[in-house]
């Protein structure tokens, strides 16, 4: 099968999955996986596998841009502090106690495999970034407060950076190919994060200084286009942050699209266009994710994945409680029906599982990790997303 027509069959179960779901009240997403699963187990094959560097030339940059385009500065301004908290020492602090939780609890498991200190951080860091996009076009659906949906999807994409760049700093660690200074990995994360921050502030500045220019709808999409996906591979090239400058480069073109600078037809129009592109992409990454899940290795370390599951839940909800106790007393404090939310719905997806495929061959125990890693996030898209109706309903969130 060629590589058009794989693209072409994959849309097209996609837009059958979308009709589908409007009548049966399934998450979009959660039933894109369950599908993608049954493809792949019916030996369905596809020309396309989900790699990093699919990932990260292809999906990464179009729904960071999208959702970032999506928030406005005003919410952000108002969310700052929770948003940050969650988002970078709370995935240091989520690493920590998953990492702990999954070491200390191998003994209930005497006869299964075990993990090191280090291979625990490795996995710790890899499966602690959120990726809520079936949460949050839930909440879209049944009008969820505005606030917990920026606080979800304003986390989700600092802590993609954060994420990414511990994994990096992690796995240099442990294979012996960075620096394991503590000293030296702090300054190793400031400078990719800010890199990539001020590369795509840059970025999106530029873009929207032409975009004043012209009143042109196509070229106003093709600005932000090359400011999504030029921001990434810039700030790949110089070894900073992609998705942190993907991350700046949609919040500053979207703070400049101000009626006096694009007229409303033109802000519709690119508004439309990156609607569909986040359907589309999420759609194809979705799916790609069900094909590289086999069921029967899942089957077979059952154990690991189901305590790694519960090991990541349980890092969770200390990060929302501490964040949550600290902000009590602040106009940002998060209500307790909001940290269950914020606890159950933070769901695991591609990113995490391209990171365990990137992990080296030499690094022991590498099986066990991805293997566990691609069960977690199975577990976190179907029962987390189907479960998020029910929660919210049974909260009277909405």
């Amino acid at each position: 099968m060629s590589t058009e027509l794989g693209i072409l069959l994959l849309l097209s179960v996609a837009t059958a999955v979308a009709i589908a779901t409007t009548r049966l009240k399934v998450p979009y997403t959660v039933a894109l996986v369950v599908v993608g699963t049954g493809l792949g187990a019916a030996h369905l094959s596809t020309p396309i596998h989900l790699t990093k560097d699919i990932l990260y030339a292809v999906f990464l940059p179009g729904l960071i841009f999208e959702a970032a385009y999506n928030l406005t500065i005003s919410e952000l301004r108002q969310n700052l502090r929770a948003i940050f908290a969650l988002a970078v020492p709370g995935v240091l602090l989520a690493m920590a106690a998953t990492a702990g939780i999954l070491v200390l609890s191998t003994d209930a498991f005497a006869n299964g495999p075990r993990l090191s200190w280090s291979h625990a951080l490795v996995f710790s860091s890899l499966i602690a970034a959120t990726d809520p996009i079936a949460v949050v076009a839930l909440f879209k659906t049944l009008g969820a407060p505005r606030r917990l949906s920026v606080l979800i999807e304003g986390e989700s994409l600092v802590n993609d950076g954060t994420a990414a760049v511990l994994y990096a700093i992690v796995v240099g660690a442990v294979t012996g190919n960075g620096h394991a200074s503590l000293a030296t990995g702090a300054l190793e994360f400031v400078i990719v994060v800010g890199g990539g921050a001020l590369v795509g502030v840059a970025i999106g500045y530029f873009a929207s200084g032409l975009r004043r220019r012209t009143a042109e709808p196509m070229i106003e999409i093709a600005l932000t286009t090359l400011a999504a996906y030029g921001s990434f591979a810039l700030a790949e090239r110089f070894h900073v942050s992609g998705i942190i400058a993907t991350l700046g480069a949609g919040v500053v073109c979207r703070a400049q699209a101000r009626p006096e600078v694009c007229s409303e037809a033109t802000n519709m129009a690119v508004q439309s266009f990156w609607e569909y592109a986040a359907f589309a992409l999420n759609s194809l990454v979705f799916l790609l994710i069900g094909f590289e899940v086999k069921l029967s290795q899942l089957g077979a370390a059952w154990r690991p994945i189901v305590l790694a599951f519960v090991a990541m839940t349980l890092g969770r909800a200390v990060v929302v409680f501490v964040v949550s106790a600290l902000l009590a007393r602040t106009k940002e404090r998060i209500p307790f029906s909001h940290g269950l939310v914020l606890t159950w719905g933070g769901l695991r997806g591609a990113l995490s599982m391209v990171l365990a495929l990137a992990i080296p061959e030499s690094l022991p125990e590498r099986q066990l990790i991805v293997t566990t890693t691609f069960g977690v996030v199975s577990i976190s898209i179907v029962l987390q997303g189907l479960t998020a109706r029910p929660l919210l309903r049974r909260l009277r969130i909405v």
